[in-house]
């Protein structure tokens, strides 16, 4: 049996779900986990207090479920590679913000997607607001080599915050056209040079162009935090992603590379698209395929 801890994104649920709802029907459904997300606005945003972030932790312990990471939709929106200076600082704003809360929930890790170099979806595939956003990542192609080098600028200068507030920089593989290869992705990494930046992978996300479990074995102890998807790769867009083990992920490989390189840490099934009736029934069927992958039964 796989030590991977079972956890998921609070995403998955509907929509009008309040968090503690979230909470009590993650635990119902046999999660150890939850990730929550860092909004605008909201009861965990930009807007909230120290206070109402306490009440959030304490509401977690009372109901027996650790917060186990803090994921943001706001980097599309304020992105680390934008051409206008003003939006790449407001990212790094944000992201001082987004650790800032994580340290209060008691979260060691937070979600961070580096930038993009171009996409190929609508701010409304991706953005929960996407009405209220003035800009949109994917609106301008940035040149590779100046996405890295502005992406990695960001990091090396938000480093020593996030290990001041003892919270890791997760930088999440996502469909950015950018770090496209494992050793890339590691390259990027080390170059930056810091245990607090390190890689958050999406075992579905790599799955159009490449396979989990290579990068796994390549980044290794670098990976502190995971998400569970799965993903057809003859669809080859967004509506790829469906339930866990109704994809192409090879997931015995994918435990067989974890276990290999010793990772014991939190898994976060992220399920997408929600269910048009019975969203929440995606939870249970999530955990269900989430035992089996995990062996637990």
């Amino acid at each position: 049996m796989s030590k991977i801890k079972k956890s998921i994104n609070i995403w998955s649920f509907h929509p009008d779900s309040t968090i503690e709802e979230c909470m009590r029907i993650a635990k119902d459904a046999g999660f150890e986990g939850i990730e929550l997300a860092f909004s605008k606005t909201g009861p965990c945003s930009l807007e909230s207090t120290e206070e109402e972030l306490l009440a959030i932790r304490r509401l977690a312990d009372d109901i027996g479920i650790t917060l186990c990471s803090l994921a943001t939709g706001l980097y599309w929106e304020w992105s680390f590679t934008a051409s206008n200076a003003a939006i790449r600082e407001k990212a790094k704003e944000v992201c001082r913000r987004q650790i800032d809360a994580a340290a209060v929930l008691g979260i060691d890790c937070i979600l961070v997607p580096p930038g993009t170099v171009g996409v190929d979806f609508r701010p409304e595939d991706v953005v929960p607001d996407a009405a209220n956003v003035s800009f949109f990542a994917g609106s301008e192609v940035i040149d590779y080599d100046v996405a890295y080098e502005r992406s990695q600028a960001a990091f090396r200068e938000l480093a020593p915050y996030a290990e001041q507030k003892n919270v890791i920089i997760g930088i999440e593989n996502i469909w950015n056209k950018f770090l496209l290869s494992p050793l890339e992705f590691r390259n990027f990494l080390d170059e930056i040079g810091s245990d607090y930046v390190a890689a958050f992978l999406d075992v579905g996300n790599m799955l159009m162009f490449g396979y989990p479990q290579h990068w796994i074995k390549i980044l290794n102890k670098r990976i502190k935090k995971v998400h569970f998807k799965d993903f057809r790769r003859d669809v080859q867009r967004l509506s790829g992603f469906v339930d866990l083990l109704a994809g192409d992920v090879d997931w015995p490989a994918v435990i067989k590379a974890f276990d290999d390189i010793g990772y014991d840490g939190w898994a976060s099934a992220e399920c997408c698209p929600n269910y048009k009736f019975y969203t929440n029934q995606i939870v249970y069927n999530s955990s269900a395929a989430m035992d089996c992958i995990l062996g637990r039964k």
